[in-house]
């Protein structure tokens, strides 16, 4: 997979990529990672991004001049609209304005071979910015200073389910929200900590009902605290 990411702020990304099971994906080559300055896409000399509105009003909003730059240098297309765009690919504007992002959303991405993160900033970007873009996507009903953040909660979501990024294909399945339920409870030693003791059932090496108990704490743990997700599944 490739992820392309268009910001302003590209340092920010520095500790995320740079850590962990991203890092290590990046490092054994299963994910491409690219980081692109908008200011290096600007036409205007000082290396604005942005410019007030038309028509007025608090703010600044972010041209489309270095984002549309930016992406013809990136992939060579630039609209929706345009047949030469492979299907594979996908250019996501994060906003407030998307789909929220989920599960379900994340599991599609994740088998998708090129993504383009736009991020966001300012009072939001020039409207004909969403005429270049297949995708707007939030990551919740609340505003961010930018799309930085949010583009990072992307692809942290994405990346552990490419293949062969976790060390056990497994571990991903059962995640909270895979199977529209939040995953069960988990235990580690010591099998006593102050008077309070790992299920027996855990201990018991029977594995037909370790999947039987664990299922039906899922559902468990569902109904208290999210029983939405129990209306979504029928």
């Amino acid at each position: 997979m490739r992820i392309d990411v268009l910001t302003i702020f590209p340092k920010m990304f520095d500790a995320v990529l740079g850590e962990s099971i991203i890092k290590r994906a990046v490092n054994k080559g299963i994910v491409k990672i690219r980081l692109y300055d908008l200011r290096d896409f600007t036409d205007d000399k000082h290396g604005k991004v942005d410019d007030k509105p038309f028509g007025g009003g608090a703010g600044m909003v972010m041209a489309v001049q270095p984002i549309y730059n930016a992406l013809l240098s990136v992939t060579g297309k630039t609209s929706k609209g345009n047949k030469g765009v492979k299907k594979d690919l996908k250019v996501i504007l994060l906003t407030p304005q998307g789909k929220r992002l989920d599960q379900g959303l994340a599991n599609r991405l994740a088998k998708c071979k090129h993504l383009i993160l736009i991020c966001g900033h300012y009072e939001g970007v020039d409207e004909r910015v969403r005429h270049l873009v297949t995708d707007e996507i939030s990551i919740g009903d609340y505003v961010l200073t930018g799309g930085e953040l949010p583009a990072m909660v992307v692809i942290d979501a994405i990346t552990r389910l490419v293949p062969s990024v976790l060390g056990d294909e497994d571990s991903s399945k059962f995640d909270s929200f895979q199977g529209g339920l939040i995953e069960h409870p988990h235990y580690t030693r010591p099998r006593i900590f102050k008077d309070m003791s790992v299920p027996e059932v855990l201990l018991s090496g029977d594995h037909d009902a370790i999947k039987k108990w664990r299922h039906k704490e899922a559902v468990k743990r569902t109904k208290e605290r999210r029983p939405d997700l129990l209306k979504n599944k029928n």
